[in-house]
Order: C-alpha cells, then sequence, then structure tokens
C-alpha cells in the first residue's frame, strides 16, 4: 500500500459502523431547495383572459352574420333595376362573347384530340421481305402477257 493511501486511511474520519445510521449523499433530503421549481419545468406567470363566446372574435362573428342576413333579407332581387345590378352589369363581360369563346376552345379540343388519335393510330410501313430476292433478276423480259408485267428494273435489292 502507498504512504498516500495509508495517510489518508488513518486521518480519514471513521463512519459508523451500522448501514442502517449512515445518510444518502443522494438523498431527496438533501436538496431542500429545489423542491418548489417542478423539476426543471417552467412555470407560466401569465394570466389568461376568461375563455367564452363574449371574446372579440365571436362578437365581430356575430355582427357579420346579422350584417349578412339583412343584406340577403333586403337586397333587391335579381329582375330588379337598381344600381348595383347596372353597375354590374356594365364590368361584366357580355354572355355573348363567353359562348363564342367557349365554342371556339371546344373546336380547338376536337382538333388537339383528332390529330392525337392519328399520332396514336400511326404504325409503319409494312416490309415485305423475299426469300429468294434473285427471283427479281431471272424473270425473263419476254413472254409476259400485255399490262400484266411489271417493271423491277429500278428495285434495289438489300441484303439484311
Amino acid at each position: 500500500m502507498s504512504l498516500a493511501r495509508a495517510a489518508g486511511a488513518v486521518l480519514r474520519p471513521r463512519q459508523i459502523a451500522s448501514p442502517l445510521l449512515r445518510t444518502r449523499s443522494a438523498s431527496s433530503h438533501a436538496h431542500d431547495e429545489h423542491h418548489d421549481d417542478g423539476h426543471g419545468e417552467a412555470h407560466d406567470a401569465t394570466t389568461y383572459p376568461k375563455e367564452d363566446f363574449s371574446g372579440p372574435f365571436w362578437r365581430r362573428f356575430v355582427l357579420f352574420s346579422l350584417g349578412v342576413v339583412g343584406f340577403y333579407k333586403f337586397a333587391p332581387s335579381q329582375d330588379e333595376d337598381n344600381v348595383l345590378t347596372r353597375a354590374m352589369a356594365s364590368f361584366s363581360t357580355p354572355s355573348e362573347v363567353w359562348q363564342k369563346l367557349s365554342f371556339k376552345h371546344l373546336v380547338q379540343s376536337v382538333e388537339v384530340s383528332e390529330e392525337s388519335l392519328l399520332i396514336a393510330g400511326a404504325q409503319r410501313a409494312p416490309v415485305h421481305r423475299y426469300r429468294y430476292t434473285q427471283r427479281f433478276e431471272q424473270i425473263s423480259p419476254h413472254l409476259h402477257p400485255v399490262g400484266l408485267a411489271v417493271d423491277v428494273s429500278e428495285v434495289e435489292v438489300k441484303n439484311v
């Protein structure tokens, strides 16, 4: 044993031998000043107003609803001629213009759909492949009936 350990053991005060009488250093009694803070939870000192239907939001909502109902009840009907309907008619586009635009859009949509169907239904031209291409060169130019002879002089045979 080293000299420092021996001196520490001698100079250290003796502990009580009974484990029942020992105090724990991690005891909750050792830290009395921390018990009121709620173990890390922040306390909100703000006082909140009472929550009911007398707040400004609900007051504005009720006034707005009464205004809408009153306007609906006392507003002029559609067939009456008044300042509001004349102002709306002067700033709106006539229905004939919208009908012309709708018809033009319909015609253009039909053209686009026809073109897309044409492109979607397109197929490559069929390729006729002959097994014995040398037969084109073996045909006699004589002994053909009139009108049934095919001119194959410009046919190019491709080897695939």
